[in-house]
Formats: structure tokens, sequence, C-alpha cells
């Protein structure tokens, strides 16, 4: 007898009748049926509870009310079948050459994060940009928007111009992840980073601990934007308490990292019995030039900000006396991963998530790339 040449083949619309029967169940209430009684399309229940799209709040907590008293809990795993396609998440960075490779160690932690999801059915995309182009950074935006994702990271630097990219991504409905610094007063589902106050607050302590009794005034090199202003005000803080005199230089942000050497090595001319330097992001190596250039010898403690290959090498080499650590790199991995848990698993994440104030001397700074080798 002819065998059926259908029998026993995977019958693929059977399978995804089941699935999104599956789709949205928690006992006897279903995603129908929450639309039945909301009287909207199943499609609007589905956005409410995916957080994607535009819906009216009143729609919205009609039909959260409904959720809540059924106690409603979609099955994830179904969903993610159900849906039939990869989830796709954006990380808006940028470019990992700008500010001596300070984006590079983002990204690597996002590309960490994304190896761990993609078994799971998650591509991630990385749309690079420069941050010191306003046009460069809204054309980038506009690219990454275009692809409609299912989530986004982003760092919100430069506040004014990334303000306006975080309204677009509010308005498409797409969750968002915030790393590196936080913005007030724009909804993120989580945002992940340090006290900036408490780190330059950490700063100080630092400087006291090295020069002993401080009878010179401290200074502080400041770039406007991200986290350098509540660093220096956190470093002013506690020199305020000790009764330390200070001299504060403040750089535009838009110079970026690589704040010309001669304007240091100037400030360093004017200020010439400084009892340390407190540098609020990554360009520490920039003063160990500008030493350098004057041919003279440090003579002031100096304390950075960043664990980036210019300023680990110097701290190495006795050049640079401390180091606070922001740990992009997990920041970007844990950005994420916790973008993947509410998205895909549809689990609760915290709304802040702190990371520690660590602190790097020539003792103990980590080792990288080092060989895995069998104990014993």
């Amino acid at each position: 007898m002819r065998k059926n040449r259908n029998e026993g083949a995977f019958d693929t619309n059977l399978v995804f009748t089941i699935l999104a029967h599956m789709l949205y169940t928690s006992s006897q209430m279903t995603v129908k049926d929450i639309a039945e009684l909301a009287k909207v399309s199943i499609g609007t229940v589905d956005r409410v509870i995916c957080h994607r799209g535009r819906v009216s709040a009143e729609t919205k907590s009609r039909i959260e009310a409904i959720i809540e008293k059924y106690h409603f809990t979609p099955n994830p795993m179904a969903r993610r079948l159900g849906r039939n396609r990869a989830y796709q998440f954006c990380a808006f960075l940028p470019r990992r050459d700008l500010d001596a490779g300070y984006w590079r160690q983002a990204l690597e932690g996002i590309q960490e994060g994304a190896a761990e999801i993609a078994p799971f059915g998650v591509e991630t995309k990385v749309v690079e940009f420069d941050r010191y182009s306003v046009r460069g950074i809204s054309r980038a935006a506009d690219s990454m928007l275009a692809v409609k994702p299912d989530g986004i990271i982003l760092s919100p630097i430069m506040p004014e111009t990334i303000k306006k990219v975080i309204e677009k991504i509010r308005q498409s409905g797409i969750p968002c992840v915030f790393f590196d610094t936080d913005l007030a007063g724009n909804d993120s589902l989580c945002s992940i980073g340090q006290d900036s106050f408490r780190g330059g607050y950490l700063a100080g302590r630092l400087m006291h601990l090295f020069a002993g009794k401080i009878v010179k005034p401290l200074a502080v090199l400041n770039a406007y934007g991200g986290g350098g202003a509540s660093h220096r005000n956190g470093f002013l803080h506690y020199a305020g308490e000790h009764g330390f005199s200070t001299v504060v230089r403040e750089y535009p942000d838009n110079a970026g990292a690589e704040i010309p050497v001669a304007e240091i090595a100037l400030f360093l001319k004017e200020n010439p019995n400084l009892a340390g330097i407190f540098i609020t992001n990554c360009m520490a190596y920039r003063v160990v030039d500008a030493v350098k250039r004057q041919k003279g010898r440090r003579t002031f403690v100096l304390v950075g900000y960043d664990l980036i290959p210019k300023n680990r090498e110097l701290l190495q080499e006795g050049a640079i006396d401390a180091v606070i650590s922001r740990h992009l790199k997990e920041q970007g991995r844990l950005a994420l991963l916790n973008l993947y848990r509410h998205v895909a698993l549809e689990q609760r994440i915290l709304p802040k998530i702190q990371m520690p104030l660590d602190v790097y001397f020539r003792e103990n700074i980590p080792i990288i790339d080092e060989p895995f080798s069998e104990p014993g």
C-alpha cells in the first residue's frame, strides 16, 4: 500500500494554532477573554502586555485592572515560540574609538550578553554613532528605529540631544534600559550605573589618604556632561568637610576625553603647588602627558576614573595613583540581559541597579586575557 506522502509530516499550521491557544493562558483566563471584558481587540491587549505600541491611558488602565483581578500571567515559553521570529534588541552606543576607547568597554559587555541570549532566539544589533555630531546622532537613531526593535539599551549622554532620541523611542512604545548614567524625568525600564556623587566623595577620601596632611590646594579637572558634575560635587563636598582649598577647571564636553595636553600643561603651570588632581572622566593619562611635556616630575597625587588601556598602563607604572572603575563592560552586559528578562521572559526587573565603587591601585590591577590553565 502506498503511503501518503504527507503522513507523519510536521503540520506547521496545527502547531501554531496550538501555540496561539497556549500563548496567554493562566487558569481559565485567556487573552481573548481579557479583550472581551475590556471591549477591545486582542491586538490591543497584546500591546499592553508586551509594552509595545500606543494605547490610551484609559484603555491601558482598564486592561491592567482585568489582568490584576484575574491574576493573568502570560506563558513566556509559548509566547517566544508562537511569535515565530527572533527577538531583536538594539544597543545605541557611541563609536568604540571615541573618548580614548571608553565605549569599547561597553561594546565588549554587550557582545558578551548577546552571546549569552543568542541561543534563546535573540538577535542583538549595535548601532554606533558620533556622539559629538547632533546630526550623526539623529541619523543613527532614525536608522535604529526603522528596524523596529523589541527593546533598546543606551547611555543617555549629551542630554539635550539624547532627549530627542528618547522621546522618539517613547513614542514608538519600545522598552528601553539606560546604562552608564541616568537622565532624570525620562522613563526607562531600568537604569544601571554608579552613584556619581559618592564616587567623587570617594576620590576625595583617596586623595586625603595618599597625601596625608593636606596644606596645598586640591584640583578638579571636570568635563561637562555624563556624571562629571556629580563626581566634581562629591569631591568638593569631601574637601569642604575637611577644610581643603580647591581649584576647579571645567572643560566643555564637546571636546571629548581628549582635552588638549597644552591646556592641562598651562593649568599646571598656573597652579604649581597642587597637592592633588582628581579627573572626573577617563583622561587621567592626559595629565601624565602634560607633566612629561613640561619635562618635570609629578609632585601631586593623581586620581582618575576608568581603567581604559592608557590609564591601566600608567597605573601599572605608578604614574597614576588610583583609578575608580565604573565597570562599564559589566554595565553593558547587565543592560542587555535585563532587557531580555523584561521583554522575552516577562520577569520583573529592578528599576535601578547600582554598580559598586571599586578602586584599582598598582597592586590590584585585574589581569586580562590570561590564558586558562588547569590547576596543578
